[in-house]
């Protein structure tokens, strides 16, 4: 890393040769001048700024330190400047700071105070260039960039989702929830013909049927109760691009039927017309249900999902991929620190053993709120075991022979899974957050199953 370089201009010898020892001692590159005159030339000749601080005397026989500090700054805007100033002369010291200076110190002062004043300063610039740079790289598409990784394993997905993104193809992503899926939805969509063109995501699981049709297909004014005006659904604002179709297997029949003749025909009719449009959409769908046994159980038409599964990308949850946990923990960091404006800039050892030793269930959706709520708890620049939850490992399984009486009735499991939900939900008074914690799984999922198997919920 190139040394941080200090301009000081004073027309008092004893002093720059006093502050040129005492700044490089400290590890800086100094430059010196001894009128305002050559220190102008020697900005006016660069073609953009090379020095990281301005030391300058408020006072100087050739040209107004004010003046000089008018044209520094013109020229270089970006440049901090600290104003030497005699005691005489505090009001022009001020002035220089409503100009832009940085601040001002007065002489004589004492080598901590000066030293402390262009260390503080410097880290402040320093800050705001990270800060700067981090919210160019959040605000790129989602390219290679974006997506953090190290593992072989992810490697190979990431090479599979730049050579699929060039053709035409729908693309089908499964894997766990929190393992990334709308990135490389993402990543198809910026790497392929398309990337001029909106990308757009609806989470099917989210809405119930009629919003999720009203969404997607649009409706004209008067189509239902409160469609007081005509409006465009995701397929029209998706034509040329791209629509990112999250969780598809929550979505319901009948709506799968409507979007199969999007994919076949590329026209649909929107709620309440009669005029179909044509549009022109590459899908990519996302799930963390198993789409051929759904497609068994008919919930999920077998059509459609050999249309949406003409690629299918797999992703491996963070437990298979742990090279990954300490880099994605350091990229949620970044972004947790410029969010909060905190200077927290690293993970200590321990806390980086304690997030690699962890299963993480929630995947990296769960690694980033644990980063993001560690900044928040943190007061030192570095994460430590104190600001992450306490996780207990899982009691070792004992294996306990298990006998099946003669007589007893032979079961599907989705009847098993059934019985014990609603056993589960009678044993907690059918308290549906505490049931879904003693099920290990989520609030959502469990209201799901409640509709999907019909349990009665007094």
């Amino acid at each position: 890393m190139a040394l941080r370089k200090i301009l000081i201009c004073d027309d008092e010898e004893g002093i720059l040769n006093y502050l040129k020892k005492l700044f490089q001692a400290q590890g800086y590159a100094v430059e010196t001048f001894t009128n305002g005159n050559d220190l102008l030339a020697r900005i006016r000749g660069s073609e953009a700024q090379d020095s990281d601080l301005l030391l300058q005397d408020v006072r100087m026989p050739d040209v107004d330190g004010i003046t000089v500090l008018k044209e520094a700054k013109q020229i270089w805007p970006g440049l901090p400047v600290i104003v030497m100033t005699a005691f005489g002369t505090i009001d022009a010291a001020v002035e220089a700071i409503k100009l832009g200076a940085y601040d001002y110190v007065t002489k004589p002062f004492p080598k901590e105070k000066i030293l402390g004043m262009i260390r503080n300063v410097l880290e402040k610039e320093q800050l705001v260039q990270e800060n700067l740079s981090l919210k160019s790289e959040l605000e790129k598409p989602v390219r290679q960039e974006n997506i953090v990784f190290r593992s072989k394993v992810f490697q190979d997905i990431y090479d599979m989702t730049l050579q699929v993104a060039a053709s035409e193809a729908n693309i089908l992503i499964l894997g766990e929830s929190g393992t990334g899926k709308e990135l490389i939805a993402g990543a198809v969509h910026y790497n392929s013909h398309r990337r001029e063109r909106r990308f757009l995501s609806i989470n099917c699981a989210a809405l119930t049927e009629t919003l999720l049709e009203s969404q997607l297909f649009g409706h004209v004014k008067g189509a239902f109760t409160g469609a007081t005006a005509t409006q465009k659904g995701l397929l029209v604002e998706a034509d040329g691009g791209t629509l990112f179709l999250d969780e598809i297997g929550d979505m319901s029949l009948p709506i799968q039927a409507k979007l199969l003749r999007v994919i076949q025909e590329r026209d649909f009719i929107p709620v309440g017309s009669t005029k179909p449009l044509t549009v022109d959409i590459r899908f990519v769908a996302a799930t963390n249900k198993n789409l051929e046994n759904e497609v068994r159980q008919g919930r999920f038409r077998e059509d459609l999902f050999y249309r949406l599964n003409v690629i299918s990308i797999q992703l491996p949850p963070l437990r298979d991929r742990r090279e990954d946990v300490q880099p994605l923990a350091e990229h949620f960091l970044k972004k947790s620190s410029l969010r909060m404006q905190k200077r927290v800039t690293g993970i200590s050892p321990e806390a980086l053993k304690l997030l690699n030793d962890y299963d993480w269930p929630g995947n990296i959706r769960e690694l980033e709120n644990v980063i993001e709520r560690a900044v928040i708890l943190a007061r030192t620049d570095s994460l430590t075991p104190k600001e992450l939850p306490l996780w207990k490992k899982e009691p070792e399984r004992v294996e306990f022979p298990i006998e099946v009486p003669a007589d007893a009735p032979m079961v599907s499991l989705e009847n098993m899974e059934r019985d014990h939900i609603a056993r589960t939900l009678a044993g907690t008074g059918y308290h549906k957050s505490k049931s879904a914690e003693i099920l290990g799984i989520s609030r959502r999922t469990l209201d799901r199953k409640i509709a999907e198997y019909g349990i009665p919920i007094p």
